[in-house]
């Protein structure tokens, strides 16, 4: 028989099953995703190493610049930078999993709401990238900041990092569920991705490089960014969120 969400559904042998909430289906999607990536470790390993990467190709750009350089000014691009193209690469496998050992179809076959599996994703998209960031952020300070003197207000840049963080996850989560099944998903993913988080990405430099260099009026600069930045994200996460439904079923 079928049953409401949270009722009681009597099998034929008179056995009383409650059926899961939504809140409980988010969980357990959401736990299975950590335990997953907490036993192998591909996806943060492979993202940490490629940040590395990164601040080490950015080294050997920088060895060649003028002493009179501003790496303060720059500081906000380079990190911001390094987040996208490190965010590219666990976003393609966000879905590696569930596509490779056939996982997906399985969930799709269970009467839920597709949207919990998009905030389940999300989220766990999310967790990984601020624990890549946790390693990056301090990695890019001791390689291009400890010979400056960034502005009291450095400690700020944890404000447009996590708001920046939330979009790049909400929105790569539903952009990696439509290119999962394209030939040439790495580079399908980097084109329809980067365009759409232009103005996010735009707001959060603007933000950051603020905070870190401090000037005068900087305070105004990163609230404007922030509350550009925040609007977006409600606007397109919503929209991730109601559009999830037709494109993971697509």
């Amino acid at each position: 028989m079928a049953a409401e969400k949270g009722a009681t559904v009597r099998t034929a042998g008179g056995v009383a099953l409650k059926k899961p909430s939504t809140f409980q289906q988010y969980k357990t999607l959401l736990r299975k995703d950590l335990e997953q990536e907490f036993r192998t470790k591909e996806m943060l390993t492979s993202m940490g190493i490629y940040a590395l990467l990164v601040i080490i190709v950015y080294g050997a750009a920088l060895a060649q610049t003028s002493q009179t350089t501003d790496i303060l000014q720059m500081s906000g691009g380079l990190l911001w930078a390094l987040i996208v193209f490190t965010s590219l690469l666990g976003l393609n496998r966000s879905f590696a999993h569930e596509k490779e050992q056939g996982c997906l179809e399985g969930i799709l076959l269970v009467p839920m709401d597709r949207s919990v599996v998009f905030l389940a994703k999300a989220t766990s998209n999310l967790l990984f990238l601020l624990v890549v960031e946790v390693v990056a952020v301090p990695l890019f300070y001791f390689f291009f900041l400890t010979t400056t003197t960034p502005s009291e207000s450095f400690w700020l840049l944890v404000v447009p990092l996590l708001v920046g963080t939330v979009g790049v996850a909400g929105i790569g989560t539903l952009l990696s569920t439509i290119t999962i099944n394209t030939r040439g998903k790495d580079v399908m993913l980097a084109v329809l991705f980067i365009p759409l988080i232009f103005p996010l990405l735009y707001a959060c430099v603007s933000a950051t490089t603020a905070a870190i260099v401090g000037a005068e009026g900087y305070a105004d600069v990163m609230l404007t960014s922030l509350a550009l930045a925040g609007g977006y994200d409600v606007i397109m996460i919503l929209a991730s969120w109601v559009l999830y439904d037709f494109v993971i079923s697509a």
